[in-house]
Formats: C-alpha cells, sequence, structure tokens
C-alpha cells in the first residue's frame, strides 16, 4: 500500500491564506474619527447639533467600544461591533447633514457668521471636511459588508469598483481597498461632483455619492458666492 504524504502547503491545489485576511490597521478609520469630533468641537454654535460636547463624547464612546472589540487591525465578524460601526458613521453623517443645513439656512436667511468673510470661509470649510470625512468612513463601513467583511472575502461585484478591480491588467485578484482609497473617493467626489475613477454599482452607492455631490456643490457655491459679496 502507497504511503500518502501531507498536502505542501505551496501545491497550486491548496489554496494560500490571503494576506487580507488579517485586517487593516484601525488607525486611519479611527484618525478619520477623532478629526471628525475636532472639527465638531470648532463649528459655531449655531451650525453644531446639540451641545458641544454631546457628539463627541458619544462618538469616542462607540470608537472605544470599536477598538475594544476588534483592536489592532479590523478583521472580527461581529454582528454586534458592525451595529456599533454604522451607528458610529450614521452619527457622523446626520452631524455633517445637520450642520450643512444649518450653514445654508444661514446664508440664505443670515446669520452671525456669514457678514464676515473670514468667519464664514472658516465656518463654511469646517462643515466641508466634516461633510468628506463623514462620506468617507460611510462607504468604508457600507462598501462590501465593511471592512471586516472585506479583510476575509470580496464579493465578485463589487459595490464600490475601484480601478484595480476594473483593469484586469493590474492583476489586482488579491487587492483590497483600505480607508484610505475611501478617503480618496470622498475628496474627489466632493471637489469634482461626480465619480472620477471609482464607479458605483450598488444602489446604495450612487444615492449616498449623488447627496454627497449635492451637498459640497451647495455649500462650496453659497458659501463662496456669500464671502465674495461681503468682501465686495
Amino acid at each position: 500500500m502507497t504511503g500518502q504524504h501531507p498536502a505542501d502547503p505551496s501545491s497550486p491545489h491548496e489554496p494560500e491564506p490571503h494576506p487580507a485576511a488579517h485586517g487593516e490597521a484601525r488607525w486611519p478609520m479611527a484618525g478619520a474619527v477623532v478629526a471628525a469630533m475636532l472639527l465638531t468641537l470648532l463649528m459655531p454654535d449655531d451650525l453644531r447639533l446639540g451641545p458641544r460636547w454631546l457628539l463627541p463624547l458619544g462618538e469616542g464612546l462607540l470608537l472605544v467600544t470599536l477598538i475594544a472589540g476588534d483592536p489592532g487591525r479590523i478583521s472580527r465578524r461581529s454582528a454586534a461591533l458592525r451595529a456599533v460601526s454604522i451607528a458610529l458613521v450614521g452619527v457622523l453623517a446626520l452631524s455633517a447633514i445637520w450642520s450643512t443645513v444649518r450653514l445654508l439656512d444661514d446664508l440664505v436667511h443670515g446669520g452671525a457668521e456669514t457678514n464676515s468673510a473670514a468667519s464664514l470661509l472658516q465656518a463654511g470649510g469646517v462643515v466641508w471636511v466634516s461633510t468628506v470625512l463623514a462620506f468617507s468612513l460611510l462607504y468604508f463601513e457600507l462598501d462590501s459588508g465593511g471592512a471586516a467583511a472585506r479583510a476575509h472575502h470580496m464579493p465578485t461585484t463589487p459595490e464600490l469598483a475601484f480601478p484595480q478591480q476594473l483593469n484586469p491588467d493590474l492583476n489586482a485578484e488579491q487587492w483590497r481597498p483600505r480607508f484610505i482609497d475611501y478617503l480618496y473617493l470622498g475628496l474627489t467626489n466632493s471637489t469634482a461632483f461626480s465619480p472620477t475613477d471609482v464607479m458605483p454599482l450598488a444602489p446604495w452607492a450612487k444615492i449616498a455619492m449623488a447627496v454627497q455631490s449635492l451637498v459640497s456643490l451647495l455649500i462650496l457655491g453659497l458659501v463662496i458666492a456669500r464671502a465674495v459679496n461681503v468682501l465686495a
């Protein structure tokens, strides 16, 4: 009887573990949340949702919960942690949209910061950057089931199609989008008001990118126009 040898881990018949299964580092996502918290503190009182300390405190508690439940690298697939992540992104997005609405209302009806070009540009810049961070985190969390799910498996049809996934010549079968890719998506979508190199394929992605483009267009267009009028 012929003896059987153990499978060679380098054999082409045995799938090798994907390095992305270790997950991406938590700190870029956490850094973006902390930056959004700091921007909330810098906003004028009439543009902020709730007291100055309320949103940063809530966002900080949710972030600490995520770090405690899945520290270091994002790889643990948990319904509870995903719910916390979605709650955190929801709070950030709600805060950014609320501040945008309040800023636009002040621009139309007059407000404390709309009579000074410097104050208006500062307030508008804070709100605009807050929306970029909020939508970047939204894409990061919703695309392909979130970072933990992407670390273990990428769907055959992506919801947000990056160049590495669209171009077969790049040979990026093992590539995974990281937070920096979603931050770049949020930034370019807010400046170009349309997709640049990342194509939204899922309905939620098209809606989110359309909303972000409209929000950014309103902020930049109205703030700059009002600032020019004040200086004139």
